[in-house]
């Protein structure tokens, strides 16, 4: 099993804190957006996108390409962050965040935006559109893999688990997904709205491989994704314990953090945190 070298681990950090800045900076010239599950996303953005997928502004069209799918896809800015630093777009787009009749709307569009592979806002859909990307794959006998990032909070929608089962049924190993497990949704704390705990334990009785990593460890993202290649026979579930507001201490594991823009001034105090040069 590969390791990432000193220069991989140099250069996804390095990229990681650049989509925590452009998070900041396109939500608050937004005036509105979804900052907390952004940022605890950043570090796994970084890694597929530099390292573990085969996927390049090139390829954008190309069917042997790796697929992403944000489940997630309020947490747009991540993603919109992540294709604008690889090249898909230039990042003069990202100012135009939320704004009318510009490219980069509150949810991924695959209309519109290169580099996005599904169009995600309906928590629980993207999840499913994933397994037939994988299920396709496996028709079509392909070689390409397809990721997808869940929230903990999305796993409350009902239509995640018929996907879990379909995904096992079809023994899609060219599926690897993940959770954000940072433990918090607009409303709180997912215990005290609706627990979707244990999660490892439900993702097994659905019959994934499933791994448990700090979501925030390179080394450990990397070879738990290299253990999902070499996983053959069923999906793989990679559930990442994450914090909310990564980056940012202010917004760190803070309900209140989810979908607030920060003022002008706090998102100067937040760059500053980040190593924005003012």
């Amino acid at each position: 099993m590969s390791k990432l070298t000193a220069a991989q681990l140099t250069e996804v950090s390095g990229q990681a804190n650049s989509i925590r800045r452009e998070i900041i900076k396109m939500i608050t010239e937004a005036k509105s957006g979804h900052p907390g599950g952004s940022l605890s996303i950043a570090d796994i953005m970084a890694l597929l996108y530099s390292v573990e997928m085969n996927a390049s502004p090139e390829k954008a069209k190309d069917l042997d390409r790796d697929r992403f799918v944000l489940s997630k896809g309020h947490a747009a800015p991540a993603l919109y962050a992540t294709l604008a630093i690889h090249g898909y777009f230039d990042k003069s787009e990202l100012a135009g965040l939320r704004k009318v009749n510009r490219l980069l709307q509150g949810h991924p569009d695959m209309k519109h935006i290169p580099g996005v592979d599904m169009t995600t806002g309906s928590l629980g859909q993207g999840i499913s559109a994933a397994c037939g990307m994988a299920l396709s794959g496996k028709i079509d006998k392909k070689d390409y893999r397809v990721f997808a990032i869940l929230g903990d909070g999305e796993l409350e929608e009902g239509q995640v688990w018929e996907a879990a089962m379909f995904a096992a049924q079809y023994k899609l190993d060219n599926l690897t997904a993940f959770v954000d497990f940072n433990g918090l949704q607009i409303d709180g704390e997912i215990t005290k709205v609706m627990s979707p705990l244990p999660i490892p334990d439900k993702w097994k009785a659905f019959g994934w491989h499933v791994l448990l990593v700090d979501g925030h460890d390179l080394e450990a993202l990397h070879e738990a994704i290299e253990n999902a290649r070499n996983t053959k026979g069923m999906p793989t579930m990679i559930v990442m314990k994450t914090i909310k507001g990564k980056g940012v201490r202010e917004m760190e594991n803070v309900a209140g953090w989810h979908g607030k823009a920060p003022t002008q001034e706090e998102a100067k105090l937040f760059l500053s945190e980040l190593g924005e040069q003012q």
